[in-house]
């Protein structure tokens, strides 16, 4: 049931690629995909149905849905250079992160904390905002959380056993 539910968050991110950015059926996609992201780890755990594949899915309908928003949504906002900047240092240290945790731990870590969990929430949240909320404001508030998620996922990484 939970790789079900994954599918159907690829199936609606495709399906954004056919929607003019920001409209009604826009937003309604996104957030069922949204939703879907939300249950099929929960639905998993309770049925006892985790798998490696299931993981591996979770993944690949993750990055369909960040590919297909960037896609639909960066040329729509009105994204100024220090935002660029601060995003370009926020994937370095995550790419250092990555790379730590190669290093330290011998593998790919993925830190689940709660300020990745805050910073993916408000990573969600921010194109259902934009129409309301001037994305300058918005983007200080999430590049803020991110930034201390990315500096505490290398903290967690380095400091792990």
């Amino acid at each position: 049931m939970a790789n079900i539910i994954t599918c159907i968050r690829i199936i609606c991110s495709i399906a954004l690629l056919f929607c003019p950015a920001l409209s009604v059926t826009f937003y309604s996609l996104y957030i069922i995909a949204g939703v879907t992201d939300m249950v099929d780890g929960t639905i998993a755990r309770k049925t006892g149905n985790v798998s490696e594949f299931g993981s591996r899915l979770d993944t690949v309908a993750d990055f369909t849905l960040i590919v297909v928003c960037l896609i639909k949504l960066l040329p729509v906002l009105d994204i100024v250079m220090w935002m660029f900047i601060w995003i370009g240092i926020i994937a370095i240290i995550k790419v250092i992160n990555i790379v730590s945790g190669i290093v330290v731990q011998g593998r790919l870590v993925a830190v689940h904390s709660v300020m990745n969990k805050i910073t993916g929430f408000l990573l969600f949240a921010l194109p259902l905002t934009v129409t309301i909320i001037d994305l300058r404001y918005s983007a200080v508030i999430v590049c803020t959380v991110a930034t201390f998620a990315a500096i505490q996922e290398g903290y967690f990484i380095r400091t792990e056993s």
